[in-house]
């Protein structure tokens, strides 16, 4: 797929239809368990999706150890989910694009409620597809129950 920023339903379903592994910035902990930074990626995990939590405040989530930072995230991430305020995106852009091409995920994921245009744009520029103010916890179940 060519980057773009998608905004086309059929296209949003065969994302979260196709992904695997999804890191998770801004994942919560239990503490929490309403939180959405919470509950969706829990309900992800329930749907058999891999989970990497990134957050440098806490040292788990869903049971598996969270990085810290973007910087420690693997090759191999199919979507990078984003559970931070707006005005928080341009410096999370600028660590997916301070990785190798090889680590960057090929799709930024801007949960409900988050936008950055100027992200956006330097993302696709950099071949990244970006999706923002959409709940890839709502696309995660519509794709994996029509399955």
């Amino acid at each position: 797929m060519n980057a773009s920023i998608v905004e086309d339903e059929a296209e949003l379903v065969a994302i979260a239809r196709d992904m695997r592994t999804v890191a998770v910035v801004g994942i919560k902990d239990d503490r929490d368990p309403e939180a959405p930074g919470f509950s969706v990626p829990e309900m992800m995990k329930a749907l058999g999706l891999e989970i990497i939590g990134i957050n440098p405040t806490i040292p788990s989530a869903l049971g598996e150890p969270t990085l810290r930072s973007i910087a420690e995230l693997p090759a191999g991430v199919d979507v990078l989910d984003v559970f931070r305020r707006s005005d928080a995106i341009a410096a999370i852009t600028d660590e997916i694009l301070a990785l190798p091409p090889e680590r960057r995920p090929p799709v930024v994921w801007l949960q409900s409620g988050i936008r950055d245009d100027a992200s956006a744009a330097r993302l696709v520029k950099a071949g990244i597809r970006v999706v923002q103010d959409h709940c890839l916890g709502v696309y995660s179940r519509r794709a994996r129950f029509r399955r």
